[in-house]
């Protein structure tokens, strides 16, 4: 069973429709019980870093997510939900994120004919032979929309990069941890057969 973690974030339809489309059947749930039940977790998101981080601590999901990562059940952040799972976010100064990957949230530098946020589609570069990329192929394109990226602390958790006013880190894996600051599940075949590597780990 695949569960979505639901904090009333934004974006949590959309994923339930992918997995469905994989034929999988998610369930989107805030239940402690259900959630820790669960052989997959994933954490989407579209929204502010505070207000996720607000509403997660309310709800008592945070001590949920670090039981989830602890006992090994492959979990995914999305979106706003890979930014989650680090340290900080320039977006809301003094709100700690739940910490379960080094690094910071930073925002996308101005600069003079690019648009922020950065949204549509740009290209992937892949490294560390991540396993959500099995059978993607080098420059691949996804679909992204934010305006805060991530700078991991340590690149050996760098699965995949772009470039957007700044090198983004895209994706990354630790053990039983995966995040996309792009959307698989708005990315097309290509997004799809990300997710679909998910299912299967």
């Amino acid at each position: 069973m695949i569960a979505i973690i639901d904090y009333d974030a934004g974006n949590i339809k959309s994923v339930e429709k992918a997995l469905l489309l994989l034929g999988e059947e998610p369930v989107v749930t805030g239940d402690e019980d259900t959630i820790l039940a669960a052989d997959k977790v994933i954490l989407p998101g579209v929204g502010a870093f505070g207000d996720a981080m607000e509403t997660i601590r309310r709800y008592g999901l945070e001590s949920v997510i670090h039981q989830v990562v602890d006992k090994g059940t492959p979990f995914m952040g999305i979106c706003l939900g890979l930014q989650l799972l680090f340290e900080r976010s320039d977006e809301s100064p003094g709100v700690e994120g739940l910490g379960i990957l080094k690094g910071e949230i930073l925002r996308i530098p101005d600069r003079p004919g690019w648009k922020i946020p950065h949204m549509g589609w740009n290209s992937l570069h892949l490294e560390n032979e991540g396993r959500l990329f099995r059978g993607i192929p080098e420059n691949a394109y996804v679909y992204f929309v934010h305006s805060y990226y991530l700078r991991a602390a340590s690149e050996q958790i760098v699965r995949a990069s772009t470039e957007y006013c700044a090198h983004i880190h895209a994706s990354v894996e630790k053990d039983n941890v995966f995040a996309c600051q792009f959307h698989p599940e708005k990315s097309g075949d290509v997004g799809l057969r990300i997710l679909k590597n998910f299912v299967e780990l």
